[in-house]
């Protein structure tokens, strides 16, 4: 059941599932993006191996706190002790952390910015956009020139924009599941308070007193990243592996920008190995 908290002096809209006695397992999206896609089957798998797992809104998406459209008045920063106001609002002293893309660039700040609160990261899809890696392909960009023509006030308009961004995301490997992503943007836009303020994350500053210090993530990390990831090519995720001094590396053959059904088996097998030692 998803419950509202007031953290930061925000709302935040957040979910949990499995045994609040169990080791927890913070899950972080990424930009543009609701708590939505870490899938509720994927939360509960996750949970079924003996985890606390909690899922959550970022501000300007889902139910959380909305700005403006074009005027965030917060910084990475602030997500980023936002997270930890999930793990209060809990009860959770420490937590395994993992994000997702924007969520795995919060991710690395946090183990940061409150080393006491975090047990292991899991950083899948992203980077520390501090070395001079290459940028995302062409097709990318291409593609987002035209989010500017979408009527954000107007429901086939977003989840057509938002399905023709998962078909520019899949890798070559896995079928790309048209129904699944239709149904997974049809609650995201039936539970957006204000949908086109996901625009904001793009406009977001900070961070960078930490993205400049990944090397001194003193906890164990697990880097996940798809070969075929056009927004953050996978060479960003070795980077990460061997500047993080405690990292392994898995890397997803065929697989683009996203968590495809065809390898939660093996992503969530690695995630509960890499979080059961500590």
């Amino acid at each position: 059941m998803e419950q509202l908290w007031t953290i930061n002096g925000v709302t935040i809209c957040t979910e949990s599932f499995g045994k609040k006695e169990d080791p927890a397992i913070l899950l972080i999206m990424g930009a543009q993006s609701s708590m939505t896609w870490w899938e509720e089957e994927f939360c509960e798998r996750l949970a079924d191996t003996g985890r606390f797992v909690i899922r959550y809104d970022n501000r300007d998406v889902g139910r959380s706190t909305t700005y403006e459209v074009g005027q965030p008045t917060y910084r990475f920063e602030d997500m980023a002790d936002d997270a930890i106001g999930v793990l209060d609002a809990y009860g959770v002293e420490k937590a395994h952390i993992a994000g997702m893309s924007m969520g795995g660039m919060l991710t690395q700040m946090i183990a940061l910015r409150h080393p006491d609160r975090v047990l292991t990261v899991t950083l899948i899809a992203t980077s520390n956009f501090a070395a001079d890696l290459p940028a995302m392909e062409q097709k990318v960009m291409d593609y987002f020139v035209n989010a500017g023509t979408v009527d954000w006030t107007d429901k086939k308009s977003v989840i057509s924009f938002n399905l023709g961004k998962w078909k520019v995301l899949t890798g070559s490997k896995h079928r790309f599941d048209e129904a699944r992503i239709l149904e997974l943007s049809e609650v995201e836009w039936n539970r957006s308070t204000n949908i086109a303020s996901i625009n904001n994350h793009g406009l977001l500053t900070g961070g960078e007193a930490y993205l400049t210090r990944t090397s001194e993530i003193g906890v164990p990390a697990l880097i996940i990243h798809g070969t075929e990831d056009p927004i953050i090519p996978c060479v960003h995720g070795t980077n990460l592996a061997t500047t993080i001094p405690k990292a392994e590396l898995l890397t997803l053959e065929g697989t683009g920008h996203e968590l495809p059904y065809d390898v939660w088996e093996e992503v969530i097998k690695a995630i509960v190995h890499h979080t059961s030692a500590n």
